[in-house]
């Protein structure tokens, strides 16, 4: 038996990917946009506002919650709870300010959903300000208050939303003690998701920001809204 051994070689089996043969102009090309050439990018599909009188129909997306919120109108498996405790000085007309500001600016937060004889439809209300429910639970015994507020915040998530009625946003302040309070903030599903969180915190500290210290938000103006897609 011969013990030299023959040379290593890489074998290429069957569920490998390929090379494909380029030309020497697709080769350039490919070169090109790997190195990020601006002009070749695909041009991005632009959505236009749309007339204001249009029907407007649901998102794939909206016509699924839609559907299930039909089949069991008391479920709040849809609910997006958000508890934030606040700790120091909090004012509540800021605040309260703040998230009227984020209501008037995003027409998906006062929008309803109702049936018509083509399907359901969007109903986009016109913006009404609101006031910041709060409950002081400041004068309690210290022992009771977080139950209380547990009891509280579990009841409040659970509340279900009627699509065709209900603001899309729920907000409620609890006053722990003078300098402690929990803010809770429930949006049904099909007005928002977990991306859209963080841009609601981010305007929302923009807000109490400026209207804290005298001053309008500088948020730039929205180009569409979601029913313009």
């Amino acid at each position: 038996m011969d013990n030299q051994r023959a040379p290593a070689t890489i074998l290429e089996n069957e569920t490998s990917p390929r090379r494909p043969e380029l030309s020497a102009a697709k080769r350039a090309l490919l070169e090109k946009r790997l190195r990020g050439d601006a002009r070749l990018a695909p041009r991005q599909p632009t959505i236009s506002r749309r007339v204001q009188s249009q029907r407007i129909p649901l998102s794939f997306a909206q016509q699924r919650l839609w559907f299930f919120s039909q089949l069991e109108p008391e479920s709040p498996l849809y609910n997006m709870p958000t508890i934030l405790r606040v700790q120091g000085a909090l004012r509540r007309g800021a605040l309260e300010k703040s998230l009227n500001a984020i209501v008037a600016r995003h027409e998906s937060l006062r929008t309803r959903f109702t049936s018509s004889e083509e399907g359901a439809v969007q109903v986009i209300d016109p913006f009404t300000p609101f006031s910041l429910p709060l409950i002081d639970l400041a004068e309690q015994p210290e022992m009771d208050r977080e139950k209380e507020v547990e009891e509280i915040l579990r009841r409040e998530c659970r509340r279900p939303f009627d699509l065709t009625r209900d603001a899309m946003l729920r907000a409620l302040l609890i006053q722990v003690s003078p300098a402690e309070h929990v803010l809770l903030l429930n949006v049904h599903h099909i007005a928002s998701d977990g991306w859209s969180w963080s841009v609601f915190f981010r305007e929302l500290a923009a807000n109490y920001e400026a209207s804290t210290s005298g001053r309008a938000a500088e948020l730039p103006e929205l180009p569409i809204q979601y029913a313009d897609f």
